[in-house]
């Protein structure tokens, strides 16, 4: 990692507990600076904006948690293990940090004002994988559509918009664990091949 890619991630690093603490509004450069041990003026070298670094911050996290969703669902092993972990590192990574704060609602506005397309391209990329390892289970024989009526593309769209409404009540180790976890549980028995049954 080249010296600027390494100092613009220790800045957005250190700028996600800054914002989930005091929210996006209450938040100024000048907080993320002294979060960062640099000064203002080295601040606005790497970022024009808190907008800027905020949709900046918004791209990595999307990209990073991306990345790790399409490793877990690469891995073999049972699809809907697999479509669990997936949830799991997506929740881990886009939700968790601000899922815990005070701030939460506003910070989840603020993401959709300013990287509305970045959030948009990693849910389609979200359904696209989920459809793929769904699509790749059938041709195996792992998982049985027929009984659903569904598509891997269905299928895959409704669990991402499970994981939507999730979200708003996201508290880790809380109730949307054992949320996902009933889902996980009611695809499985749903997507079970009748020789298995």
């Amino acid at each position: 990692m080249k010296n600027e890619d390494r100092k613009s991630a220790h800045i957005l690093d250190s700028a996600l507990p800054v914002f989930a603490r005091y929210g996006f509004q209450k938040t100024t450069m000048a907080d993320i600076a002294r979060a960062a041990g640099i000064s203002r003026a080295s601040l606005y070298l790497a970022f024009n904006s808190k907008e800027e670094l905020f949709r900046a911050g918004s791209a990595r996290a999307h990209r990073l948690t991306m990345a790790e969703v399409e490793a877990v669902l690469n891995r073999t092993g049972d699809v809907i293990d697999r479509i669990a972990a997936a949830i799991s590192a997506f929740q881990e990574g886009l939700i968790a940090p601000f899922g815990n704060s005070e701030n939460a609602k506003e910070l989840f506005e603020t993401n959709m004002e300013l990287a509305e397309d970045i959030t948009i391209a990693a849910r389609s990329k979200l359904i696209a994988l989920l459809s793929g390892a769904l699509g790749e289970a059938r041709e195996r024989g792992e998982i049985d559509l027929v009984a659903s009526g569904g598509r891997p593309a269905d299928l895959a769209a409704l669990i991402a918009a499970a994981m939507d409404g999730i979200k708003h009540n996201f508290r880790a180790g809380g109730p949307s664990d054992e949320s996902m976890r009933l889902l996980m549980r009611i695809l499985q028995l749903a997507l079970m091949p009748e020789s298995r049954r």
